[in-house]
């Protein structure tokens, strides 16, 4: 950080105050012996930390996340990753920059910087991304998706190693017909059974499992809203579905705020538009996170996470799944289940 002011005359007069061409009133000399040592001790020590400043890495001297306004305070010290899809990464304009603290930037998958569009979806934003998929009648990998993968996990996204819950928040616009097209299959009518929306992979996902993840899914013929998670990597996912039609939820050409909160220590889980719980129901009555009769506190596999998800599945862009014909904003993550008044108070500071 700079500070400036007035260039200032020996003496303390403020040197931009005199008239034109007028002469100082106070005699140009030299400064005692003791000021001069304090002014040489001064410059000695500005030029030692602007050479510490210089070693230290962008990153580490941004700290983005401290004191960013379109974050809720109290909220700050739980946030891990943050895009809003306005930062390109320096020289890689395909690349999003993580603006929270964890510095996990991501891909934008086959779009690249073609997937940037001007159309905010809360106040203060300027820009979007556009996530589509691209061609219905050939099996590939072609869909414009965003995301981050590593077959050894992601160190930067240590939060959710071992962690007690999670929360995923976004902004979401329906801009085509979802769920897509299977372009996996030879029949015209077949439809994916899933549309992505945004998640964090587990720590054995081959680019599709998650640990944590906001989408559209099948639930038991319906199409509906949910959060789905799962604690174990390799075990079983428990979601939590939105009773209401989840095209009322999410109508077309509409920007609606979606949060998905998970407790891995007590299974609950929760869903909210716009700031409000959205009522629905558990499709498991059984203990899928195996949390009964084992001691607590409960937590996820102590396993880095591959990667993020976000528009559709396989970050790596081995394979086209669960495209979102859609636009996204603003996307959130945070190590902990918010509560529902700290994802309202969220909501209400970007809601127009």
């Amino acid at each position: 950080m700079r500070s400036g002011g007035r260039a200032t005359a020996p003496g303390g007069q403020d040197a931009s105050r005199r008239p034109p061409g007028a002469a100082s009133s106070v005699p140009h000399r030299p400064p005692p012996f003791k000021e001069m040592t304090m002014i040489v001790r001064r410059v000695a020590a500005a030029a030692l930390l602007g050479g510490a400043l210089a070693a230290v890495p962008a990153q580490a001297q941004a700290a983005p996340h401290k004191g960013r306004p379109d974050v809720f305070p109290a909220l700050r010290h739980s946030l891990v990753a943050y895009w809003d899809f306005e930062h390109p990464v320096e020289g890689a304009p395909a690349r999003e920059r993580d603006l929270g603290p964890s510095g996990t930037d991501i891909d934008l998958v086959n779009g690249g910087a073609a997937m940037r569009v001007p159309d905010g979806a809360h106040r203060g934003s300027r820009g979007s991304i556009q996530v589509k998929q691209v061609n219905p009648q050939v099996a590939g990998n072609d869909d414009w998706k965003a995301g981050v993968y590593s077959e050894s996990g992601v160190p930067t996204l240590r939060a959710f190693n071992a962690a007690r819950g999670a929360t995923v928040m976004g902004w979401f616009k329906m801009t085509g017909v979802n769920p897509s097209p299977n372009s996996n299959t030879a029949d015209p009518d077949d439809r994916y059974n899933a549309t992505g929306l945004a998640g964090v992979l587990s720590g054995d996902s081959n680019g599709h499992d998650v640990r944590a993840l906001l989408e559209i899914i099948d639930v038991q013929g319906t199409q509906r809203v949910v959060a789905l998670g799962r604690r174990i990597d390799g075990g079983d996912s428990q979601t939590f579905a939105a009773s209401e039609d989840w095209q009322k939820i999410l109508p077309p050409d509409t920007w609606v705020f979606l949060a998905a909160t998970f407790d891995f220590d007590t299974g609950a889980m929760a869903l909210y538009k716009n700031g409000r719980p959205l009522p629905g129901f558990y499709t498991r009555d059984d203990d899928p996170w195996d949390l009964e009769g084992t001691p607590g506190p409960h937590r996820t596999s102590a396993t880095d996470p591959r990667g993020i998800k976000i528009g559709g599945s396989f970050p790596q862009n081995t394979r086209e799944q669960n495209p979102c014909n859609c636009r996204i904003d603003s996307v959130m993550l945070f190590n902990r289940p918010l509560t529902a008044w700290e994802i309202q108070r969220q909501y209400r500071r970007l809601a127009r």
